[in-house]
């Protein structure tokens, strides 16, 4: 079986991104990547972090705004933080 391409996912509960590196989108066009520094219990919104480019910044869902994720191999005993089913499809699910 060849190996799947990590590809960004579309995140919906973003109360769970903090400190998590992510895109985020309008309309299918990148607007921004950066770090998650908060974000609302509701995941009705969230804030990244200034960086040497852009200011701190909120993006609301009632606005139109999506979260991608692209999973990431962490250090230590845990590989990766979304679940396999995420990262290698259905498929994974099966076997």
């Amino acid at each position: 079986m060849p190996p799947n391409r990590v590809t960004p996912r579309k995140h919906v509960e973003w109360n769970l991104l903090i400190n998590t590196l992510v895109e985020i989108r309008l309309h299918g066009q990148t607007l921004r990547t950066g770090l998650v520094e908060d974000v609302m219990p509701d995941s009705s919104a969230l804030w990244l972090a200034a960086d040497s480019e852009n200011p701190r910044q909120i993006f609301e869902v009632c606005q139109g705004h999506q979260v991608w994720v692209t999973p990431q191999q962490l250090c230590g005993e845990l590989s990766y933080r979304m679940t396999t089913r995420q990262i290698f499809g259905a498929a994974a699910a099966k076997r």
